[in-house]
């Protein structure tokens, strides 16, 4: 039987470039060689795109070739430069490692649906309600799914301090990890925090501090066949969560810890597991998220925010959940592979 030919799109013009290339190591040491013979391609930071041996470090300086992915969907691949001319290489799926803006909001996946290539993860709608948070919080308030209270500035607004009651929180409302993110304890912090969250995007996201455990759920299916992962608890020592902000993720964060199994009651996992299925629905997603949440002391379940395509490295969180529910990294990527081709888990 041939192998699927597999392009594995990497890098990107995001914030989280240099977390996408770990994500994409990881991918390729879990890539069945006898099912798949991928092609690695990777997206500069100035957005230059390059069909190269693997997501190694220093891939840029290797033997790569300047490469197009065809929007034309009969030639159903990439457009390869060699010697002045292009040649095509015709994939069966596409694999976008991607995180943040150009990775995970539809940008690449509106790309992708043009080429007609099958693709694993989230739609260009999906892809994009999930990225903004705001709308991703009004879309799961219609479905029941409770959220923050929460408030949105605009590039040209400013916001009145005295309104708000503190502590709240201040990010970029498409933006990925944690990247502009500031707790704002006091009214005279509110200005300097809008302006952080405004480095990395325009519209600003004001939400209230929800008391309670920062856990999260993996979700892997699409529509009604929805597979779950353990659920996962961050234990804090300090401060708040700073996803992909740590010095040497590999070896730890200064102020975190991810369990799993979540050292919560039976029925509080139950619930964050139920209520990770529900938001999937309710937002579009398919293949595969990370549903972000908070469980109060009341046993109330929050949403926090929804990662279409999240880390795969080998401290991430996505993958150690579905590993701790019996699914290894392999068969992660064989299931959502059926997926893309198929629409079904098994």
């Amino acid at each position: 039987m041939p192998r699927l030919k597999v392009g594995v799109v990497f890098g990107g013009r995001s914030e989280e470039h240099p977390v996408s290339l770990k994500s994409a190591r990881e991918v390729a040491q879990n890539l069945d060689p006898e099912k798949y013979e991928p092609l690695y391609i990777g997206i500069t930071k100035s957005g230059s795109w390059r069909l190269c041996d693997g997501p190694d470090p220093g891939w840029e300086n290797g033997d790569c070739r300047p490469v197009a992915l065809s929007p034309d969907s009969d030639t159903h691949g990439l457009l390869v430069l060699e010697e002045g001319r292009y040649s095509t290489i015709r994939l069966d799926v596409v694999l976008p490692v991607l995180h943040g803006p150009f990775g995970e909001d539809g940008a690449m996946q509106g790309l992708l649906e043009l080429s007609g290539i099958p693709y694993i993860g989230c739609d260009i709608q999906s892809s994009a309600l999930c990225m903004d948070k705001s709308l991703a919080y009004v879309v799961a308030r219609s479905a029941g799914i409770s959220t923050p209270n929460f408030w949105t500035v605009t590039a040209d607004e400013t916001v009145d301090p005295t309104r708000l009651t503190y502590p709240v929180f201040v990010k970029p409302a498409r933006s990925g990890s944690s990247f502009g993110v500031t707790k704002v304890s006091r009214r005279e912090e509110l200005r300097s925090a809008v302006e952080t969250a405004r480095r990395y995007d325009a519209k600003v996201l004001i939400e209230e501090a929800v008391v309670g455990s920062e856990i999260g759920c993996a979700v892997l299916g699409n529509e009604s066949d929805l597979v779950v992962g353990e659920v996962d608890r961050i234990a804090l020592s300090h401060g708040f969560f700073r996803i992909h902000q740590e010095d040497a993720p590999e070896t730890g964060s200064d102020n975190s810890t991810a369990i799993v199994p979540a050292d919560i009651p039976e029925e509080s996992r139950l619930l964050v597991q139920e209520t990770a299925k529900a938001v999937y629905r309710a937002l579009g997603c398919r293949g595969l998220s990370r549903v972000d949440m908070f469980l109060k002391e009341d046993g109330e379940v929050v949403l926090n925010e929804v990662n279409t395509f999240p880390g795969m490295t080998s401290y991430s969180r996505y993958p150690r959940m579905m590993a701790a529910a019996g699914l290894p990294l392999s068969e992660v990527i064989d299931r959502t592979v059926s997926l893309a081709l198929t629409g079904k888990t098994r």
